[in-house]
């Protein structure tokens, strides 16, 4: 009798393993996706009944202070509002204002009252994403693959493949080693991933997802040019620009068609192409649109140089010259000399001599870097966090790349101009710009990080190198003076390595490369040497012009800290957009 339930015991594990060799339940593709708000959206309304104001959104109100023609108030849910009367009373202009970023709101006369304004928040929607893909291997295992779209986090995970034992799902990195556990319910598997659990639910395979980049693992595509917008954007064919319509079509059904389960492939969000003032090609990704802000990360930066050449243009004290610690109030005698010959050009060029390093390997021991500032939780006046750092050299004498120089340069900026930095970059450039919709960092006390991680949307942040191109003018507006242009882009110093683009892919040169905090690099086209100007930023964010070409190149992109991010600098460009260039 034993031996005979030894056998049959070992005839149904025989059967059960067959079984689970065979088992194609988490065979497919799985999506979580959780929702953080914000919650505060919608109407606001500001009224006044007597001497009184009121705000009011959704369901919240607030008491509104009035001192001459500002207006403020403070809701509940940490969301602030901070605005002023136009001088014709037609409009209120204000900054809305969460515990992370602020957006600027126009608010307009309810009708011919003015008593009442009124218009709409529409705050960026927090998000966070997976995706899973899982195949069979020919091994019989299951590979896996994650994927996050708004942070890159599966790229750090490294999951590699799954295993299965009853409802329990073990998913395992390439040493077989198990990142974590899920549970798998009733079509459900919950998994705990980054901080949080995550509840897979798989998308049936006729269904459509932003996992593809149109939805579809195949799709086609047919050249058509750009919608006319009332953006100030002028609009046309991209064969009347000079460009081969037959390549750059071909180009986009190359990423239309993209593989999606490698974790460094290009994952482009959104291309334009602009020539001669005029959007010749508009196309978007993997669930991004036209009107949808994206974060630009580092190549926010720039909006820094654009704000400080507008307020000279103005007229406003202040340029390059402006020294950095006096303007902000610090004139003490025993202050480091080093720091009192700072100056906003410093800060520019990434030249401050502050004790920060965001690119070291080692960035921990350097208190002003990126990261160290940002994710610490014991002081959130991080402004004075960075006037309080040590000097390592004299500015000037090395360019090493820190996020806090353009954070001070933008502050100091506002102290010197006696308005916030938010109110100048709106009322100096994106109004004047026809920016409507876009979002600036803020630290926890309120001040402008302007050290990246702006939101914009892509025709909107393409502006930015096309003012460059029109040489400061935008529709007949002069915002910036055309010697501002160029003594922004000129290149001053190297930071990291250098690239020349050839035929044959990336060669290294010595040429200097950053302006102020604006990028160069070479390209060779059609047997002569041509620069790109451009704003950059982390997983593939540029706004770029080729003056030469009168040639301006937007790129969203999703490859947050892996090479993928360097593709549109490296590959777009001189692969496949300047080759569709035939004119």
């Amino acid at each position: 009798m034993i031996r005979i339930s030894i056998t049959l015991l070992l005839a149904h594990i025989a059967v059960a393993t067959n079984t689970g060799a065979q088992d194609t339940s988490l065979v497919g593709l799985w999506q979580s996706k959780r929702y953080f708000g914000p919650e505060v959206r919608g109407r606001l309304e500001l009224r006044q009944t007597g001497d009184r104001w009121q705000a009011s959104i959704g369901s919240r109100t607030a008491d509104v202070r009035v001192v001459r023609d500002s207006l403020s108030f403070d809701l509940p849910a940490s969301n602030k509002f901070t605005g002023r009367f136009a001088r014709d009373r037609e409009s209120i202009v204000g900054q809305w204002i969460d515990p992370r970023r602020s957006m600027p709101v126009v608010l307009a006369r309810c009708g011919d009252s003015a008593t009442c304004y009124s218009g709409n928040v529409e705050p960026i929607d927090e998000t966070f994403t997976f995706y899973m893909e899982v195949k069979r291997r020919p091994d019989g295992t299951l590979g896996a693959f994650l994927r996050n779209p708004e942070r890159n986090q599966g790229r750090f995970i490294r999951l590699d493949h799954l295993t299965r034992r009853g409802d329990t799902v073990f998913l395992r990195d390439a040493r077989d080693t198990t990142i974590t556990t899920g549970l798998l319910r009733q079509g459900r598997l919950s998994a705990y991933l980054r901080f949080a659990t995550h509840d897979f639910q798989k998308v049936h395979p006729d269904s459509f997802t932003n996992f593809y980049p149109r939805g579809r693992p195949t799709g086609t595509y047919t050249y058509t040019p750009p919608l006319q917008r009332n953006d100030g954007w002028s609009v046309g064919r991209a064969g009347d620009a000079g460009f081969s319509e037959e390549k750059l079509q071909a180009m986009i059904r190359m990423y239309v068609n993209a593989s999606t389960d490698s974790a460094n492939a290009f994952r482009p969000h959104g291309i334009l192409i602009a020539r001669n003032g005029k959007i010749v090609l508009e196309e978007y990704f993997l669930g991004e649109h036209a009107s949808k802000p994206h974060d630009t990360r580092s190549a926010s930066k720039v909006v820094v140089s654009v704000v400080l050449g507008a307020a000279m243009q103005a007229g406003m004290k202040i340029g390059p010259k402006t020294p950095v610690f006096s303007t902000m109030g610090m004139t003490s005698p025993s202050l480091d000399p080093r720091k009192r010959a700072m100056t906003i050009y410093h800060l520019l060029t990434m030249t401050s001599g502050l004790d920060c390093h965001d690119n070291a390997p080692d960035y921990e021991k350097y208190p002003g870097s990126e990261d160290v500032l940002t994710n610490q939780d014991t002081n959130p006046d991080w402004l004075q966090m960075v006037l309080d750092l040590k000097m390592l050299r004299d500015p000037g004498a090395e360019a090493i790349y820190c996020s806090i120089n353009p954070f001070l340069a933008g502050e100091v900026i506002a102290r010197a101009t006696g308005r916030s930095f938010q109110d100048l970059a709106w009322e100096l450039v994106s109004s004047p710009l026809q920016m409507d919709r876009h979002f600036l960092l803020i630290t926890p006390v309120g001040d402008s990080y302007m050290g990246g991680s702006a939101h914009y949307i892509l025709r909107d942040f393409a502006k930015f190198a096309q003012l460059y191109a029109n040489r400061g003018t935008w529709n007949g507006r002069r915002i910036l003076s055309e010697a501002w242009v160029k003594e922004s882009v000129q290149p001053r110093y190297r930071i990291g390595r250098t690239f020349r683009q050839g035929p044959n892919g990336p060669t290294e040169t010595t040429t200097n490369n950053y302006g102020y905090l604006w990028w160069s690099t070479e390209f060779e086209h059609q047997g002569r040497t041509v620069v790109a100007h451009h704003a950059s930023g982390n997983g593939g964010q540029y706004s770029m012009f080729i003056p030469e070409l009168d040639l301006v190149v937007a790129i969203f992109a999703g490859n947050y800290a892996d090479a993928g991010g360097f593709y549109g600098l490296r590959d777009l460009l001189p692969k496949y957009i300047l080759p569709a260039l035939v004119k």
